[in-house]
Parts: C-alpha cells; sequence; structure tokens
C-alpha cells in the first residue's frame, strides 16, 4: 500500500476528509472490502464514515473498532498529527501540537498524543535476542535523603538494549516496581528471548534467572562506574535528554510508560529513511487498536508492567 514520502506527497495524499477515508478503508481491508453481511465487494461510501455493501445495502462506520472511533474530528486532522508526531526527530509536545493543528484547548493535544503514544507498541513484536544489557534507571520527582535502586518519589526503569560488534540494536523500557527478583526476572521473560545472553551488573536480584547465558560485569573490571554497562547507560542518557528537550522533563508519573514507549518506538527506528513508513506503521497500529477512552488515559493507578 502507498505511503506518503515527503510534506508535499502527504499534503496531495489527503488533501480532503474523502481521500483519508478511502486510505483508512485500504488499511482495514487490504485485499479490498468484504461485506461482513454476504461477502460482496461492492460499495458506495457515505456520509458521516460510512460504507455501505451495494448488494444488501448493510452498513457500517468505517472507524468502527479503530482509535478513531468515538472521535468526531475530521480524519485528516488525525492524520497531520500523526504525521507531525513521526516526522519530528525528538518527537513533538502537546503545546506545540495545540499551535500547529489549532486546537481550542491543550487538553485534547494532550490526549490525543497518548492516545497515539499507546500505538507505538505492537502486541506481536519480537522479543530482544543475541547479547542483552540490562541495567535500571531513575526516572521522576526527587526526595532527598534516599538514593540507589529504591529511590523514593521516582520512577524505577528496567533498561534492555541488544548490542552488536557495531552499535547497538533493540531496546526495550519498563516501569518496575522495585529491583527485587521477581520484577527483574518478569521484565526479562517478558522482552527477551530464551538462550539469549544477559549482561548485567552484579545485582543480587539477575543472579539465578533460568532460561539464558549470565554474564556479569565487576566494576573491577569495567574501569569505572561509567563503563560497566555502556550501551544501557547511553540509552538512558538518551532518554533522559529526550524527555528534557522536547517535554522539559515534564511528565506525570502514571503516564510515564507511554513516553517510554514513544522513546522505544523512536530508537528502534532510528535507522530508518523512511518517516511516511513510520505514518503506515503507527496507522496500521491505529486501525488495528480499539479505542481508547478518555478515562483509560487519566487512569491514575494505570502503571504498566509489560510491553
Amino acid at each position: 500500500m502507498e505511503y506518503p514520502l515527503t510534506q508535499m506527497e502527504f499534503e496531495q495524499m489527503f488533501s480532503n476528509e474523502q481521500l483519508c477515508m478511502e486510505y483508512l478503508i485500504g488499511l482495514r481491508w487490504r485485499e479490498g472490502y468484504v461485506c461482513m453481511e454476504c461477502g460482496n465487494h461492492q460499495y458506495w461510501l457515505l456520509s458521516r464514515r460510512r460504507i455501505s455493501c451495494r448488494k444488501c445495502k448493510s452498513q457500517m462506520s468505517i472507524t468502527q473498532g479503530t482509535i478513531f472511533e468515538q472521535s468526531n474530528k475530521p480524519l485528516s486532522l488525525w492524520y497531520r498529527t500523526i504525521w507531525l508526531m513521526v516526522s519530528q526527530k525528538s518527537g513533538v509536545s502537546a503545546v506545540s501540537v495545540q499551535n500547529i493543528m489549532g486546537f481550542g484547548s491543550y487538553q485534547t493535544a494532550w490526549t490525543w498524543l497518548h492516545k497515539l503514544r499507546k500505538l507505538t507498541v505492537s502486541p506481536d513484536r519480537e522479543r530482544l535476542k543475541g547479547k542483552v544489557e540490562i541495567d535500571e534507571t531513575l526516572l521522576g520527582g526527587y526526595k532527598e535523603g534516599k538514593r540507589g535502586r529504591g529511590a523514593e518519589g521516582k520512577n524505577l526503569i528496567a533498561i534492555a538494549v541488544e548490542i552488536f560488534e557495531k552499535g547497538t540494536g533493540r531496546v526495550r523500557l519498563n516501569i518496575i516496581p522495585n529491583a527485587k527478583r521477581s520484577s527483574l526476572k518478569r521484565f526479562i521473560e517478558n522482552n527477551i528471548e530464551a538462550g539469549s545472553e544477559i549482561i548485567t551488573d552484579g545485582w543480587k536480584s539477575y543472579l539465578g534467572i533460568e532460561g539464558y547465558t549470565h554474564t556479569v560485569v565487576e566494576k573491577e573490571s569495567s574501569h569505572g562506574e561509567e563503563n560497566l554497562l555502556p550501551n544501557a547507560h547511553r540509552v538512558a542518557s538518551l532518554l533522559k535528554r529526550w524527555l528534557l528537550g522536547t517535554h522539559q522533563n515534564y511528565i506525570t508519573g502514571n503516564k510515564t510508560q507511554n513516553y517510554l514507549d514513544e522513546f522505544v518506538f523512536r530508537y528502534n527506528r532510528r535507522k530508518s529513511a523512511s518517516r511516511g513508513l513510520l505514518f503506515q506503521r503507527v496507522m496500521e497500529q491505529a486501525v488495528n487498536h480499539k479505542p481508547i477512552k478518555y478515562s483509560e488515559i487519566i487512569n491514575k493507578n494505570q502503571i504498566s508492567g509489560k510491553n
């Protein structure tokens, strides 16, 4: 299926709502439209985003069962927001989306971006494999008097990054409740293929996790704390720099996983030459993702334990 390669192509492909609806139909029915009632392939495109079978006249909304279902905003506005999100190398803040898209409220832009961040995680993505560095870092508020893996007022983030002879591969980032063995074991099993080599520091909770070759890097052999797990440390540094630069480090604790997911999406596709392909990947997720209610976005108890 065709996708835009440049800003100009994007504007041409989605210059009106009719074209936006046809594109959405193409994503939903890759082999062509099929009526759920009679199996016919011919249709009429009606107003209000509805499609009608030419044979039995049954109708359905083309946004039904997608992330766009509950929105009365034009599809073209959604598409432009998605394009803006993926075409900016460092992402975009809700304030920028509000200003560029002309939203009447910051809340609308903020909600849309959080919905779109949920589309950056593919439910069937492959686990990391090969050699994988694992570490943790802290994000969030500050509370004096306590340091280390259990610092209060912060989110503990587990990091896993594939390492090659030259450079790194994919990453995974997840909030974990603590650095206990059960939490780290769950993170590793959910995100790293069995049989891989995991490389960690000497933290006791990593010891004895079955199904993996385990290499422990000690401080004495790494010539300094900063070189202990250099690839994981670099990812942590890039994450914090991205949050500070794009979002001014203004993220709320219960939304942190959404930002982590967006960072992972960007990092894992950092070598992609086509922003248009990223746009299509997000759109594919959009048509296969159930509608997201506002109450799900603001749920203060919603903290993801796995990707």
